[in-house]
């Protein structure tokens, strides 16, 4: 079983229904029993980060995904769902994420239009299990404002967004994705595939 993280944020349903097509059973839960028992776990998002990582806090789901990731499960952030998996944010002031990976996520480089909405290729940095049959250079789907910067050698894909700025990142068996992979069309498919076979 998939958990999908429920935080009452967030395009929840449309990942669930993206993993029933690829024939995966996946739950959405906010329940941190069902959480931790999972084979897998995914941290989607859409929303404002103090807001999403509060929630988070008062349900008791940081503490479940920090085991988690402890243990090596299987573990994906998407969007404003990797953007809590680092240290900190500047979004609208400065918060505290999950730490799970060093980092920090600001906003978009200066005269570019934000948010960034539309398609933007993948420059794919390291070998990653998510990205395995993409080809070069896959074409996803963003839409966001902010974005990581970080210095630890965790970064799997960057794009070009008037400077080059990092948009995928993993460590062990915990993978963070800026784009959504369930708005990427067969690409995204085949990502969360990847993720699901795991």
């Amino acid at each position: 079983m998939i958990s999908i993280i429920d935080y009452g944020m967030g395009n929840l349903r449309s990942v669930q229904k993206a993993f029933e097509f690829l024939g995966y059973k996946a739950q959405i839960t906010d329940n941190p029993e069902q959480i931790a028992e999972s084979e897998k776990v995914v941290l989607p998002g859409v929303g404002a980060f103090c807001d999403a990582i509060s929630t988070i806090r008062k349900k008791g789901i940081d503490k479940v995904i920090c085991h988690i990731t402890g243990e090596n499960k299987p573990f994906l952030g998407i969007c404003l769902g990797m953007q809590m998996m680092f240290e900190k944010s500047y979004e609208n002031g400065e918060y505290t994420g999950l730490g799970l990976m060093k980092g920090e996520i600001s906003l978009l480089p200066k005269g570019q239009i934000i948010p960034q909405i539309g398609w933007n290729n993948l420059n794919i940095k390291m070998p990653s299990p998510l990205f395995e049959g993409l080809g070069n250079e896959p074409y996803v789907y963003f839409v966001h404002s902010y974005r990581l910067v970080t210095d630890e050698p965790v970064v799997s894909a960057t794009c070009f967004y008037g400077e080059e700025i990092q948009v995928a990142a993993q460590k062990g068996n915990t993978y963070a994705l800026q784009f959504h992979p369930e708005k990427s069309g067969n690409t995204g498919l085949k990502i969360l595939n990847n993720f699901g076979r795991l």
